[in-house]
Parts: C-alpha cells; structure tokens; sequence
C-alpha cells in the first residue's frame, strides 16, 4: 500500500515526547500545548501513516510495534531539522544563538579565561556552562541538552555515539604550595605522597579515579583527611597549607602560587579532550570556543584539523 502524507514537525514533537514520557499529559505540558491539542497531533500523524502508534488503555500508554520503528526515523528526522536551524543561526554570523557547554569540575578553572574571552569577542551569544560528574554530561550531550563536553578523556566503550578530540596531554599531579618543601621536585612517587595529609578529589571525579587505578594491588595507604567534589575548595585548603591534593596539573597551570608536581607512575597520563556526537553538525560557536580554548597557556598541543 502506496502512503501519502505530510507529516508535520510538531507532530512528530508529540510523538517522540510521548514515546519517552509514555504519558499523553505530562507529554503535553513539556511541550507547552493543551492536552486537546497534543493528543490531536496524535491522531492526525497515525491518520496520515494510516497506523496506530500507541496502545491506550485508562492507566498507561506504550509503542506499538508501528511506533517502535517509526521513533528513530522521528527522532533523525528532528535532528536533521535542528541542524538546519543552526544552519541558518549561523549565518547570523553569531550575533545571536546560544551555546551549551559541560565540563566536568577537574575543568572549572581552566575554562574560566577562554570563557571571558569568547563573551566578549561574541557578546550576543548566550553561554550555559554546566559542571556536572562525567557520566551526567555524558548523557546530557547523547540527549543533546549540551552541544560538547570539555573533559579527560572518558571510556568511549560505553558511549559508541560519541567522538572524543584530544585538546592537550596531561599527568595526574601532587597540587602543593609554591613554598612547599616539595615544590622544587620534577616529580613524586606516590609513597612519598603517603607521608603527607591529603585533601582529596571525590570519588566521580575523572582525578580521582586516575589514582584510584594507580593505587590497585599496590600495598600503599595514602592518608586522606577529607573529600571535596569541587576544586576551588581544594585549592584553597593546599594555599592554607592544610592538606595537599592530587588534581591534573592543568588545574593549576595559571595558578602562580601553586606548583603541580607529576606523579611518578605508569598510567598517571591524562588527555584533556573535548567530547561531541558522531556526525553531528558543528555550530560555528562550538570550533570558536575550542579555537580560543586552544589558544590558552594550559593547552599544550596545537588543535588537530577535526572541525575542518
């Protein structure tokens, strides 16, 4: 049987809210329209396919067989229109538009002067930074709630719909005082960080499960005094003299009173990167932001011709 419709994009809106909501009234009020006309939408779009996407009873809804193979055609269909308005925001020549960004908290220091820079050289985009635990952005930019993910690098086995891009190499790092008795090492083995109080990255932070994984099988006990999922805290409790701390030394790279000593170990090296969907549209502010990024003293390597 030959189909002929023509499918509008709210209806394909509905449909997908429905499908991930599986509830018509929450659907609706998400997408800001009345529950007549959100279930209208329905209606119209299984008319025009000639095929019922849901089953309804009075408790529930769920995808019928129709509805499980048409959402990823929806969903592509959705994206590709996203992308054409980005397109066409674009051509703005960004003076308009916003740009979301997640970085993990390891990052929140470092992105601090590329963010000043890039508002005021494109003052009329809109910048969202969200600093969230890796696994949390990682689902934020697969749902495309953020246009890239400013990171270590993670393990992509468990995201194959994401591509990392290696910004600058970096070593897992004791964080002391410029005054520090260690300060002048060029390196320290992680025994010698054994005898020294610790102030310490909380477990979810990419820092922290780098040294976790350099301390497995190995008879060492690190005296840790207290755990923070920020690093401004941290830092501020190693400039007291408190505590010392592990971080990656591009943490501290633009922290004159603050020396980052390379930890002596295998497996202590680290890849800042930046994270983006596979054959996703690149918004012109996205290569903008990483350009500047780039061109900041704590990026080591030049940026690769991945935008290109």
């Amino acid at each position: 049987m030959n189909i002929n419709y023509i499918m509008e994009l709210r209806q394909l809106k509905a449909f997908v809210k429905a499908a991930e909501l599986l509830n018509f009234s929450e659907a609706a009020k998400t997408l800001c329209v009345n529950q007549s006309s959100f279930s209208q939408y329905i209606k119209q779009l299984e008319e025009e396919l000639n095929v019922t996407l849901f089953h309804r009873n009075t408790h529930e809804i769920s995808l019928t067989q129709a509805g499980k193979e048409l959402l990823p055609h929806a969903l592509k269909t959705l994206q590709n229109a996203d992308n054409c308005i980005a397109h066409m925001n674009d051509l703005l020549e960004m003076r308009c538009g916003t740009l979301n960004i997640g970085v993990t908290h390891s990052f929140s220091l470092v992105m601090t002067e590329a963010l000043e820079t890039f508002c005021r050289t494109y003052p009329g985009i809109k910048v969202n930074i969200y600093y969230k635990t890796m696994s949390e952005l990682m689902q934020m930019l697969i749902k495309r709630e953020v246009d890239f993910v400013l990171s270590y690098r993670p393990s992509l086995a468990d995201y194959p719909q994401v591509q990392s891009h290696t910004l600058f190499e970096d070593h897992l790092s004791v964080i002391v005082p410029k005054t520090h008795a260690l300060a002048k090492k060029n390196s320290i083995t992680l025994n010698e960080l054994s005898e020294y109080p610790l102030a310490m990255p909380a477990k979810g932070l990419r820092a922290r499960k780098v040294l976790d994984n350099l301390l497995a099988g190995k008879d060492i006990r690190l005296d840790v005094r207290t755990e923070l999922n920020l690093v401004s805290p941290l830092l501020r409790l190693v400039r007291k003299g408190m505590f010392l701390t592990v971080l990656s030394g591009a943490a501290v790279e633009a922290e004159s009173d603050l020396v980052a000593i390379p930890i002596d170990e295998e497996g202590s090296r680290m890849e800042g990167s930046c994270q983006l969907l596979k054959e996703d549209y690149r918004k012109e502010a996205v290569k903008e932001f990483v350009k500047i990024l780039s061109d900041k003293i704590f990026i080591k390597n030049k940026i690769d011709n991945w935008f290109k």
